[in-house]
């Protein structure tokens, strides 16, 4: 039978967090795996020495979250940073972590990431379940090697982020700490594992054909118009408006989206930065957004207010509720930081949502820059302002 139990800590001395973490995460276990989450503020490496201190030998994964976690006791987050863990104990559950740091080849990291976890577990098949972290860049590249390698396992995740997208974010794999690559935890068990992966945003008929893109990032036309002009146009916003590191917040409620092919599932898009990021040609009215984008498909606007933003953590996390057939034993819920950035400060009512929905069971939140997941009959994919809720059975 599955156990899941979350610990935290608030000190400064990162050493000492992450020993005070680990002993409330590991209390009266034996983990198969910690999932570990700091601040950037922190020391990671030490932060991850103090948890070793306690926590031998299970391995450990996770990267820095933005701003602040959510734990059944509240919102996590001081002037001193905040780390928190996530251990799992079943003596049934087989675990598998590896990682790679980037390099030329995304896809062949992927591929040797996959191969290695699957021998750490100690197996030569695919996992059930799979958890992934990378830095917000090449996810779809690794996500690609990984399954080159163990076909489509379902999986969950996000990518590392920091409180001011400057960079200065960090994976966490066992004892290594890098600012750009790829992390996974295979789990091989026949516990019950749901992931529900929304943007929970609604569609509206502002629809075109992207036209132009270059490096898979930046959108430069929409229906053959400059894709910021489009976008302004679409949301009555001036180009001028939506310059530079403007469009991130004025996108958190309008943001862009694209359909799988079997339109059940709606990915969303966070244009991030307005005008020639990403290209050499200046005052273009380009967009960069999070994740890849492929010419000759179609792009949808969306809209949800902050409201809307919020009461979907509730609705979102008794839709995981729903789908579950035997009792939660963990949830790992990972959100969004730019819509914890639209949200601002009314994180209290997340907070209120998520302890209620999630019933007593423990559950941990974190914040990130880029989400992952899948829906019914859709593919695994990475997205950005959406939710990916998991929660495990204790059987």
């Amino acid at each position: 039978m599955l156990k899941t139990q979350v610990g935290y800590s608030t000190q400064e001395n990162s050493f000492a967090s992450g020993a005070e973490t680990a002993k409330q995460a590991c209390k009266a276990m034996k983990p198969k795996l910690g999932m570990l989450y700091t601040s950037v503020l922190n020391d990671p490496k030490e932060v991850i020495k103090g948890v070793r201190s306690v926590m031998k030998n299970a391995p450990i994964i996770g990267c820095t979250s933005s701003g602040r976690i959510i734990t059944n006791d509240g919102i996590i987050s001081s002037e001193n940073g905040f780390s928190g863990m996530m251990a799992f104990d079943d003596k049934s559950m087989k675990i598998g972590v590896a990682c790679h740091e980037a390099g030329k080849n995304a896809r062949e990291i992927g591929r040797k990431v996959a191969r290695a976890a699957v021998e750490n577990a100690g197996e030569n098949y695919s996992p059930d379940y799979f958890y992934m972290v990378a830095s917000p860049k090449e996810e779809e590249d690794y996500l690609l090697g990984i399954q080159d390698v163990i076909g489509p396992v379902p999986f969950f995740g996000g990518s590392a982020a920091d409180d001011t997208v400057e960079g200065k974010w960090s994976v966490f794999c066992n004892d290594k700490v890098f600012s750009d690559g790829v992390a996974v935890a295979f789990f091989y068990t026949d516990n019950e594992i749901e992931t529900v992966y929304t943007g929970a945003y609604h569609e509206t008929d502002n629809v075109g054909i992207i036209t132009e893109v270059k490096n898979d990032r930046t959108l430069v036309s929409i229906d053959g118009v400059a894709a910021l002009k489009k976008y302004a146009d679409w949301t009555g916003k001036k180009v001028d408006e939506l310059k530079g590191n403007d469009l991130l917040a004025a996108s958190i409620t309008k943001p862009l989206g694209v359909k799988d092919p079997l339109g059940s599932l709606t990915v969303v898009r966070h244009p991030m930065f307005g005008d020639d990021h990403g290209t050499k040609t200046p005052n273009d009215d380009t967009m960069n957004l999070g994740n890849k984008l492929v010419e000759k498909t179609a792009i949808i606007q969306l809209e949800a207010t902050v409201d809307e933003l919020i009461q979907s953590t509730k609705t979102t996390l008794d839709e995981v509720n729903r789908r579950m057939d035997h009792k939660v034993a963990g949830y790992f819920l990972v959100h969004c930081g730019g819509r914890a950035l639209g949200i601002g400060d009314r994180l209290d009512e997340v907070y209120a949502n998520l302890s209620k929905a999630s019933k007593g069971a423990p559950f941990l939140t974190i914040f990130t820059f880029g989400e992952y997941g899948y829906e019914e009959h859709s593919a695994n994919i990475c997205g950005g302002l959406m939710l990916s809720f998991t929660a495990f059975g204790e059987e």
